[in-house]
């Protein structure tokens, strides 16, 4: 049978269901040092750049990253050049791609959100805002602003009050009731929630027995959290009714498989572009013909099967 790959997020048409990480891939950076033309052939149906805020960041003291038994820790520490460099360099470049741009913006105070939107909000290049939520934020004396239903509810409807773009929330599994701050953030102006990002872990040198990273602690991602963020998509899909992007260790066309099975509309690769950056290629091909397989027509089919 004909397999028809094309989906859509809202607003936004993709060619098929598979976008990336933010953070995970820089095709800036990509595009010069591998063998593809990626303004012109690119792999993710929608791409999300690393996430930039108010005022330049550093980040994290090194090491920034600790390979584990099934995944990556990381401690980056959102270092980046800070929003405006970002609109006055990388935009212009990022707009030639062939897909929809999806921004993602973060911030120290519940204000700064709505301030980063708003910049952000006249610019045709952007397509959608994806608010990460995740990162520590003063207002909690370091901890995950998105740990805190109030908070999440205040940065989203500042943020929705200052742009008229697609709004995507990305949500944290490190709470009690994730479920609650899906809510909070749908109820404050989310068309989105992206689930979800990184568990936090830590990890001991094997031969000096302190802390493997700078930081001490960082979140892990890849095939490790795979359960717990096809459970997080699961419940918030059937409890929800707006789109899911579904992340977490996703490796293989059947993991999308499963999470669009679970309730996800587009299903984002991360830890596994730093293996393979070019790994969507070969994903969609083996997704789509698991869906011919299968005598499944397009990924819309797929969408909440498992309920």
């Amino acid at each position: 049978m004909a397999v028809n790959m094309e989906s859509s997020l809202g607003p936004l048409r993709l060619r098929h269901p598979v976008i990336n990480a933010s953070g995970t891939f820089d095709v800036l950076a990509a595009d010069r040092v591998l063998a593809a033309d990626l303004f012109t052939d690119f792999p993710f149906a929608a791409y999300v750049p690393k996430t930039v805020t108010l005022k330049p960041r550093e980040g994290n003291p090194p090491h920034r990253l600790y390979e584990t038994a099934a995944g990556l820790l990381n401690s980056i520490g959102l270092a980046n050049k800070g929003i405006e460099a970002f609109i006055a360099d990388d935009l212009p470049r990022l707009g030639r791609l062939p897909v929809p741009l999806i921004a993602s913006i973060a911030a120290e105070e519940t204000n700064g959100y709505g301030r980063c939107a708003g910049l952000l909000d006249g610019r045709d290049e952007v397509a959608a805002l994806e608010l990460n939520i995740s990162c520590p934020n003063v207002e909690l004396d370091g901890k995950a602003l998105g740990c805190d239903p109030f908070l999440t509810a205040s940065a989203t409807a500042q943020a929705r009050a200052a742009t008229g773009k697609f709004l995507i929330v990305k949500l944290t599994p490190n709470v009690t009731d994730i479920l609650v701050l899906a809510r909070a953030a749908v109820e404050a102006g989310a068309d989105c929630l992206s689930v979800i990002n990184t568990v936090h872990g830590m990890a001991l040198d094997p031969w000096t027995l302190r802390p493997a990273l700078g930081h001490v602690t960082g979140g892990l991602s890849g095939p490790a959290i795979k359960p717990v963020a096809l459970r997080a998509v699961y419940l918030i899909s059937r409890e929800l009714d707006v789109p899911v992007i579904g992340m977490g260790g996703v490796t293989s066309a059947n993991d999308v498989l499963e999470f669009l099975a679970a309730g996800a509309t587009a299903v984002a690769v991360g830890t596994a572009c730093f293996r393979d950056p070019l790994l969507a290629v070969s994903l969609v091909q083996e997704l789509e013909h698991q869906m011919e397989l299968r005598d499944i027509a397009t990924p819309g089919e797929l969408v909440g099967r498992a309920h």
